[in-house]
């Protein structure tokens, strides 16, 4: 994440080893926690549209209610659970894989009709028209995408791999899977990709992947009368947690064949918790998607999936059928990983800058929407048409296995304007899908079909056309424009080594997407799998490996991955696996602010009704006191959703006494399990009479008896590593001393955040974490550290 900058007298940037920061003032801390309220922000921009969000909670709950029903668990019951899981899985799998298979078939289908009326005229010389049909049937795609992305669901706007990485971290927004969101992402991600914008479908498969597992996972529906009881065993937090995860592995799976590249993408990109058990349902989720694939794709070899059908990457296998390298071919290949490095973070960065601009334009409206699509419509028909006037027809080379020209049908050899037996590169990469041109990049034995200047055009429309493309409000992703753009620019890389190296220059494309997958989205091991999968060849592996390493390095030296910026720029309070250095010089009490909202162990109605409606807090913590206990004790913590069950079943008492055991006969586990999407209940549905409000309820049942707890003075460092870990919610703070109030106060998600904890304390601004910098101040630091008998000569 990009650092603030601390600049002493002279200019130069501080190190952190170089400061010393003053130690908070006891009194201070205290005022501050008395005086201070947790102003971060509890919104966030989702999809396209700005939206309330809160936090889940992953914490197992022990109370005396959960402990009796445990209890009453039978074996059968707990077999049909893990089989329900299983089960669950192979749907989400076989789903994913035929809304994968669907999505290339439909955009193959469109873009095929699209591209063969333009040709056909076009070989009528009729190129005015073939401009307006092109340009025309473009922007029908994209304003359709954009309209029902606008209109029915904004969730599902971008690639919807940066909400699902939050929801994974214990971020909750509204309709992220809902059912119209994974329907709009279909239709939306066809439409869009089909326009011919620069956009992939792999980022709206991964959301849709997420959408299919979070709805079957949704635990039945009152409303459509599903609520058999083994549709209501998945009614919590941390089973849909597991379920989205093998949904995000199969979304990539399903796009682009790869399995084990799914399983290793949700590892190592979106879930922030990850165990044994997790790894094999994921691993066969995606097995799952793979068979699918596999069963649909011979469907296609026999002619029956219309206009080219055949084409896309998750069913692709191109490369050369030996592939031998030698040690003068690695110098070339760590060239291709430093410029992966390089344009990788001048990608993020730009894309970063371009999202700020089109957020502001977005929040002006649907109009605004409208018009920032349309435009940029007009300009990606404009450049896929006009520039590859730009390039001379060439005479299709001899002795080809693939038809030349290619007419009608996806290939190297596109006619465009050319007279026959002759065909125009710039067109064969321009006027296709991004799927084709792709295959046409990587396939192996084409040296001689481009030219420098076409390749050179075609990167750096490619480059920029991706970055302007991706924030218009339709359901667009990144992995293929970036796959494109590397393409590009690791075969130009080949063809001006020329004889200077034997790799094949569909090999040097391959080499140039992963360096520059690696550049902007920070992913090894994963990354490196996908290409492999992708490819279908083995012998790639040392060379994907050694370029991914060197483009992830030189990238890290500057900006962050492109989904942790995405997820900033959203606002989205995401916790990060590491602290920040500025948090070991705090405690957890030095971050607390507000005051504290605590409930006695048999409360009164209406307090728990003035509470409820005057804070927006979702855990209180439950004291009890005298006649319950010789002294104030903490008993535990209760969720406001458990408060309004209570309150809406109405089994109160008419005195401050506790319960009979009898009264917990009148709940079940199914009152307090956690609905899926759709609306939750609110204090306000709720009605009571008055002599209902003078009545008290006895909260012990219900209260989780063993909450984590951290003393006041653990380090803020130690605690977010913790709540990350552990999946909180909340974390209660102890006092030290046993003379004081048993609650010092509350952690939540939002007071780790930055803009907290820094408006608090803004001295400690100085000591944010900054990035290494290969600057004159930063080789004279390191020497003297590495070598300090060479101090003097410095």
């Amino acid at each position: 994440m990009a650092s603030d900058e601390l600049r002493d007298a002279g200019g130069e940037p501080e190190s952190i080893d170089d400061q010393e920061i003053p130690l908070i003032d006891d009194e201070l801390r205290v005022n501050l926690r008395r005086t201070a309220s947790n102003a971060t922000s509890q919104v966030a921009l989702i999809g396209s549209n700005v939206c309330p969000i809160e936090s889940l909670d992953f914490e197992m709950i022990e109370n005396d209610f959960v402990k009796h029903d445990w209890r009453s668990h039978s074996r059968p019951r707990t077999l049909r659970y893990v089989l329900l899981k299983w089960i669950l899985c192979f749907l989400i799998g076989g789903i994913t894989g035929c809304v994968g298979f669907f999505n290339n078939l439909a955009v193959e289908n469109i873009a095929g009709v699209k591209f063969v009326v333009t040709s056909n005229m076009m070989l009528a010389n009729k190129y005015a028209w073939a401009f307006v049909v092109f340009a025309v049937s473009n922007f029908v795609l994209t304003m359709f995408a954009s309209v029902i992305t606008s209109c029915i669901a904004p969730a599902a706007a971008g690639s919807g791999i940066p909400e699902v990485k939050a929801y994974l971290n214990g971020v909750d927004a509204p309709d992220i899977f809902s059912l119209r969101t994974v329907l709009v992402k279909i239709a939306g991600s066809i439409a869009a990709v089909s326009s011919s914008l620069h956009v992939g479908k792999a980022g709206p498969l991964v959301h849709t992947g997420a959408c299919i597992a979070s709805i079957l996972g949704q635990g039945g529906s009152r409303k459509y009368g599903l609520t058999c009881k083994w549709l209501r065993y998945f009614k919590n937090d941390r089973d849909r947690r597991d379920l989205v995860t093998c949904g995000a592995g199969a979304g990539v799976a399903a796009a682009f064949r790869a399995p084990v590249g799914g399983v290793l993408f949700a590892l190592e990109c979106v879930a922030s918790w990850w165990r044994s058990a997790l790894l094999w349902r994921t691993f066969f989720t995606t097995a799952i998607v793979a068979v699918v694939l596999r069963a649909l794709i011979d469907i296609c070899k026999s002619g029956k999936c219309g206009l080219f059908g055949q084409g896309g990457l998750i069913m692709y296998d191109v490369t050369a059928d030996k592939i031998t390298y030698h040690l003068v071919d690695l110098p070339p290949v760590i060239v291709l990983g430093i410029i992966g490095g390089i344009l990788g973070s001048i990608h993020n960065f730009l894309l970063e800058k371009v999202l700020r601009i089109y957020n502001r334009i977005n929040e002006k409206g649907l109009a605004r929407k409208f018009l920032l699509a349309a435009s940029v419509s007009i300009l990606t028909s404009c450049c896929l048409f006009g520039l590859p006037w730009l390039a001379s027809c060439r005479p299709c080379p001899t002795g080809l296995k693939e038809a030349c020209p290619s007419i009608g049908r996806s290939g190297n050899f596109k006619k465009f304007q050319c007279a026959p037996d002759h065909y125009n590169d710039l067109a064969s990469l321009f006027f296709n899908t991004n799927d084709d041109t792709i295959r046409n990049l990587y396939s192996a034995g084409t040296d001689d079909v481009f030219t420098n200047f076409s390749i050179i055009l075609f990167f750096v429309t490619s480059f920029f056309l991706g970055i302007i493309s991706y924030g218009v409000v339709a359901p667009t992703g990144l992995f293929i424009p970036v796959i494109l753009t590397g393409a590009t620019y690791g075969r130009l890389v080949g063809m001006l080594m020329g004889s200077r190296s034997t790799l094949d220059h569909g090999l040097f494309a391959v080499l140039g997407s992963a360096s520059l997958l690696g550049g902007t989205m920070r992913m090894t091991v994963s990354v490196c799998v996908i290409i492999l999968e992708l490819t279908n060849n083995l012998l790639l592996l040392p060379l994907v490996m050694l370029v991914l390493l060197i483009s992830k390095s030189v990238a890290d030296t500057s900006t962050t991955n492109i989904y942790d910026l995405i997820v900033k720029l959203k606002g989205l309070p995401y916790l990060e696996a590491h602290a920040e250095p500025y948090m070991r010089q705090l405690t957890v009490s030095d971050v607390v602010t507000g005051p504290l909202q605590m409930f006695n162990g048999v409360e009164k109605i209406s307090n728990i009704v003035h509470v409820l409606k005057t804070t927006g807090h979702h855990g209180f913590p439950v004291i009890d006191e005298q006649p319950f206990a010789a002294s104030r004790l903490l008993f535990g913590i209760i969720s406001r959703a458990h408060l309004l069950v209570l309150l809406k079943k109405k089994k109160f008492l008419p005195v401050c006494t506790f319960s009979a055991v009898e009264d917990m006969k009148h709940f079940s586990a199914d009152d307090f399990a956690k609905r899926g999407s759709g609306k939750h209940d609110s204090i306000d549905d709720i009605e009571l009479t008055a002599g209902e409000m003078e009545m008290y309820i006895d909260l012990h049942p219900f209260v989780n008896t063993s909450p984590y707890t951290v003393i006041e003075t653990m380090s803020l460092a130690k605690a977010v590593i913790l709540f990350r870990e552990v999946g909180l919610r909340h974390l209660l703070i102890i006092p030290k001393s046993s003379h004081r109030e048993p609650v010092v106060g509350i952690l939540t998600r939002h007071d780790f955040m930055p803009e907290h904890i820094l408006g608090l304390h803004p001295i400690l601004k100085r000591s944010r974490s900054k990035r290494m910098r290969f600057g004159k101040a930063a080789l004279v630091s390191l020497c003297k550290g590495c070598f300090p008998w060479c101090e003097d000569d410095f």
